[in-house]
């Protein structure tokens, strides 16, 4: 069981139904949805990592992680969106990573911390050797971000033996329409802070984006195998445990 405190945060997973009312809650928030919850089939599946402050108890981060192995990613979130049977050989557990989300109120580093100690702990209790998901842009529009696009595709697109293949009716394929050298600046300056954190750890992503108009996003498809994450990396993980 994780049960993570540093500070004013305590990080744990969800163990009661207020617990994933209390997540489904903030990533309603988050998501600028306007229902109260936001809540889909795939939560029952899913364990739900809660950050919440010790002081008022209120939940300030969450995602959920569904545990799987081979063939059945198939039944993970990001199937909908993408072909991914390139990974159903993958050997070893895997742990799909989603709703993530920081109360849009708070700007301070530490949750961030908290919420990727947590996920460090799970890894290596369970011997994960892939986290993969969806990480989003805002908006539909990808003109905002050929120069993150271009960097990704020049830089981290997923090895061949795993890329995911089209499947969702509407997307930008970046990787074969983009011909431009990324300006860097402007890359990361647009880049998503949780997909720039992936990279940082030697994450891959998908040659193409989705237009999810349900979720207002746009989103690649990105892999980190644990076995890749640099050594210097894993130990400032690791030192937040």
């Amino acid at each position: 069981m994780i049960s993570l405190k540093r500070g004013r945060y305590h990080a744990r997973l969800a163990t009661s139904a207020h617990d994933i009312d209390a997540a489904q809650a903030l990533r309603a928030r988050c998501f600028g949805l306007t229902v109260a919850r936001d809540a889909d089939a795939f939560d029952a599946q899913c364990s739900h990592v809660i950050v919440s402050d010790t002081g008022s108890g209120a939940v300030v981060c969450t995602y959920r992680m569904h545990h799987i192995t081979g063939a059945a990613i198939s039944t993970s979130y990001a199937a909908q969106f993408y072909e991914l049977s390139a990974l159903e050989t993958f050997d070893g557990a895997m742990v799909e990573m989603g709703r993530f989300c920081i109360d849009p109120d708070l700007r301070d580093p530490d949750i961030l911390r908290m919420a990727w100690a947590a996920m460090t702990a799970y890894v290596d209790t369970h011997n994960v050797r892939l986290l993969f998901g969806c990480s989003s842009f805002a908006g539909q529009d990808p003109a905002t971000y050929l120069d993150a696009f271009a960097m990704l595709k020049a830089r981290h697109l997923a090895p061949k033996r795993w890329l995911p293949r089209v499947k969702a009716p509407d997307v930008f394929r970046f990787a074969a329409r983009l011909r431009r050298k990324p300006d860097l600046k402007k890359a990361m300056l647009h880049m998503p802070p949780l997909l720039r954190t992936y990279l940082l750890m030697g994450g891959w992503v998908s040659d193409h984006a989705v237009v999810d108009r349900q979720m207002n996003t746009l989103h690649v498809f990105t892999g980190v195998e644990i076995g890749a994450i640099p050594a210097a990396r894993k130990r400032l993980l690791r030192a937040l445990v």
